[in-house]
This record gives C-alpha cells, structure tokens and sequence, in this order.
C-alpha cells in the first residue's frame, strides 16, 4: 500500500518505538490518499497511553526537539529537521470514537502503522474522490467554531467544494466565530487571502457571513474588487518579467486592503483586533492613504510629488499598485511609475543623495537647524527636475536659489 510505502520513505524515526495500536491521522493521511506531497512533513500520531513519555523517548533516541504542548491533555511534539510530528492521547476507548470527534470527514481516517490497515468509519475516502468537505456533526463544529473557516481554507486548499447541508451548519453556527483567538482565525485568513485560488473562497465566506464579523462595513462592492486584484495580477506578470518575483505578501496586502475600511482609523482597529503585525497593518494603511495620490491631476508629470510618493511609499508599492490597478487607476500611469520603481537608478524611486548634512554645514558656513533637512529635501527635487548633475552643481544651485 502507497500509505506504507510514505511511512518507510518518510517517517524520521522507527515505527516499532509507537505502540501497535498508535495511528497517524488527520492531513497527513489524507494528503497521501490524494497523492499530494510536501518537503517538509506536518504529521499527527494518536497513542492509547504514555503519549508524553513515548514523544519523549523519540526525541532523545534522535536528538531531535522536544515540547510539551498541553500537559493536561497530553499532546507533545517532536520536531526534525524536516518533519514537526505532534502525538496525542486518544479520546475516548477506540480510535473510531476519537475520529467521531474531528471535523469533517476526509480528516478522519486513520492508518495503523504497524498493522497497515486504514481505519475509515465515516466513509472519508468516498468524499476525497468526490472532492467534497462534509462535516461529521455539527456539534463538532459547534465545539472548535475555528473550523467553519477551516472548511473554506481547506476547500481552497484542496480545490473541494462544502456539501450543502455542511454549509447551511456553517452558516448556523458563523456568530460562534467570535469567541476564537484571533490569532487562529489570522492564520486562516491568511492563506486565503495569499493563495491564487482564494478569491473564489473568500467571496463565498462572505455569502455565509463569515466575513463580515471582522470587517463589519464589508459589502458587496468592496469584494468584487477581489477578483480586480486578480485580474491586474495577471495583467502585471505578462508586463513585467520582475513582477513574477514579488512576493505573494503584495497580493495578500492588497486583497486585504480590499476588505477593510475606508476610513483609515477604523480600518488600523479592525486589524489590530484581527492581530495582524506592524509591518501588515502598515502595509494596509500606506496602501488606503496614498492610492488617492494618483489622482491629482499633474501626477503624471509632476516629478515632484512622484518623489514624495515614492518617498512614503517605498517597499510597499507593488501592493499598492495592484489595489490603484483594481479601482481604475490608469494603467498607463501605473505601468509608468513600474518602471521606475523597478529601476534602481531612477533618481525619483530610488534617489541617491548628492549630499549631506555634513556638506551643506560645512559649504555654506550654516549651524545645524531645521533648515538643513529642507534644503537637503530642494536639492534632490532640483536634481530630478535636471537642474545640475553633481555634486558641485548642487552646492551652486543652493547659492543661487535658497541663500
């Protein structure tokens, strides 16, 4: 069987150290059922007894990593260099009764090891060749209520579609979301809103009300505007061979940018609450803050206020670029400001300071003040507008115009 054959190539420690009656369950299972592989390996192992004891034992017999994750329920993980392998204690007296707890059902069937027998109770292998997430009840749901958004996460993931009963429990039980961590619910988020595919997701999340709990002024508008990104997404890859490397984080920043609210202060609150990092929220909020900027009338051809807009905008224009594409900036404007920024020579994307504080202290006799910062900030707008090429220009230009 392909489930041995994963286990002989793949498990980084003897399978005799795991009791005969220990099973790996759970993605991993299903993964290899579905032929999918990973290099590196997300594995979960349930023991009748000794969970703690038996992980211990493996990480020392390996010198691999150790920790207690929950003593009180004696979950433990092992951590190789190419495998993170957690271990439980089973619920209840059978491995079927432990798998009548879990989610849905392509996540509960388990595989005896030893034995190398699949332990399937609720006909989890029928739904994985019908591409469909079902829940195995809804109370199950109704205790973790992270797993109404696993369902769409999953869904996405394994390009499956939700069964319409399981859909209608979701939908049921979507105001339970609120009493989970936020950083769980982050972490689900974000694989829908950096994955390809998420759009599809994402909207139908929002039909079911799942969205709507975080981002309370989200309507229909606003989604639409995801499959937008989408599409200048495409359009800016077949424009730009760099584009191709951007990281994903830039399609996920704008997407996200999508959903919250205009409104600057209340958007920075929704994700606060939401425990997005600093770096993310900052990301959002450069995006909703100078978007607008590409519309003033003579941006195109104002050097200036591309200098200061590069200037605040920095790293974060590839993300903005696809948020402006989305609402109907130019495509013409952005393909312009593309080229700069992807040339590291462009003096208004990437300006090199001709000179310092140091220089204009020392030139023109002045003390330090207020005013060196300005006429530092004069002098690389001269530079862009072609006013000298050098250093010594610069210094003759500041005679003649600003003493």
């Amino acid at each position: 069987m392909f489930l041995s054959t994963f286990i002989v190539d793949n498990l980084p420690f003897d399978i005799d150290l795991l009791p005969s009656d220990g099973y790996l369950v759970g993605g991993a299972v299903r993964d290899v059922l579905l032929n999918r592989t990973k290099k590196y390996l997300d594995l979960d192992f349930v023991l009748p007894h000794s969970v703690i004891k038996i992980a211990k034992n493996i990480a020392n017999l390996y010198h691999a990593g150790f920790v207690v994750l929950d003593s009180e329920r004696n979950i433990a993980r092992v951590v190789f260099p190419h495998a993170t392998i957690d271990f439980a204690q089973q619920e209840g007296d059978s491995i079927e009764k432990d798998l009548l707890r879990r989610d849905y059902t392509i996540n509960a069937i388990a595989y005896n090891c030893q034995e190398k027998k699949l332990i399937d109770p609720l006909n989890g292998q029928k739904d994985l060749k019908q591409k469909i997430m079902r829940m195995i009840l809804m109370k199950n749901l109704e205790d973790d209520p992270l797993r109404l958004l696993r369902g769409y996460r999953q869904a996405c993931q394994l390009n499956f579609t939700i069964e319409s009963e399981t859909r209608k429990a979701i939908r049921e039980l979507t105001p339970l979301l609120i009493k989970v961590a936020p950083e769980r619910i982050n972490s689900e988020f974000t694989y829908l809103l950096e994955s390809e595919n998420g759009t599809y997701w994402l909207k139908e999340a929002f039909k079911d009300g799942l969205l709507s709990i975080y981002w309370q002024n989200l309507d229909e508008e606003k989604i639409k505007y995801l499959n937008k990104i989408d599409f200048w997404i495409g359009w800016l890859r077949e424009n730009f061979n760099d584009f191709k490397n951007i990281n994903v984080e830039a399609y996920s920043s704008a997407k996200l940018a999508c959903l919250t609210d205009n409104n600057i202060d209340i958007a920075q609150k929704e994700l606060v609450n939401l425990k997005y990092s600093r770096q993310e929220i900052k990301a959002v909020i450069i995006i909703l803050k100078y978007t607008s900027r590409l519309l003033e009338e003579d941006f195109s051809t104002n050097l200036s206020s591309q200098y200061f807009f590069f200037l605040s905008v920095g790293k974060i224009f590839p993300n903005l670029a696809i948020f402006a594409l989305a609402h109907d900036i130019s495509p013409n404007l952005i393909t312009m400001l593309f080229e700069r920024y992807l040339d590291n020579q462009d003096s208004v994307a990437h300006p090199q300071p001709l000179l310092t504080g140091k220089d204009l202290m020392e030139s023109l006799k002045i003390p330090p003040s207020p005013l060196i910062k300005q006429l530092l900030i004069d002098v690389q707008i001269a530079y862009i507008e072609g006013k000298f090429i050098d250093k010594n220009g610069a210094l003759q230009w500041i005679m003649n115009h600003r003493l």
